[in-house]
């Protein structure tokens, strides 16, 4: 039967992995980079059980990747929000990100570009640097902005669907 621990490695990664790479886990953590910070809006866009997003999200808040913040009292209603913990993973989800823009890529293109938030705008590129003004970027300088590839991929989704 096959682990899901690393149990007996000594190794940084292996004791991220433990924390980040259940599956869902990293999709999660993009959600809430993307501004989706409700539970409704994640468990829709992502399409995942209830239970296993109720799963990841409590596992995040546990270990200090996530906060929970309210936003309504009646009903009681909290939203997610990246620490700075979780913040520090945005380098992880840009390199994974053109990783596989680059060796598995949807056929009409990325389907997300990271740009340079406020007046440059320019394309981040996979070593978190702007490609118009050159300035090296943190999280807090980019936004996520629809690439070529999302209309393509969801023309094929509907297509397919139907």
């Amino acid at each position: 039967m096959l682990r899901n621990d690393y149990e007996g490695q000594i190794c940084a990664l292996a004791r991220s992995l433990e924390l980040i790479g259940e599956r869902w886990t990293l999709m999660v953590i993009r959600e809430v980079f993307l501004g989706r910070r409700r539970f409704s809006e994640m468990q829709e866009n992502l399409g995942i059980a209830r239970n296993v997003l109720t799963s990841r999200l409590q596992r995040l808040v546990d270990a200090g990747v996530l906060e929970k913040r309210p936003y309504s009292e009646r009903p009681h209603r909290e939203q997610y929000y990246l620490t700075e913990m979780g913040l520090d993973l945005w380098p992880t989800i840009v390199t994974l990100t053109y990783w596989g823009d680059t060796y598995v890529p949807l056929p009409g293109g990325a389907p997300m570009i990271l740009r340079h938030k406020g007046e440059c705008g320019g394309v981040i590129n996979d070593r978190r640097v702007c490609e118009k003004c050159g300035k090296e970027l943190t999280v807090r300088e980019s936004v996520a902005t629809e690439g070529p590839g999302l209309k393509h991929a969801l023309r094929e989704l509907a297509h397919s669907a139907a």
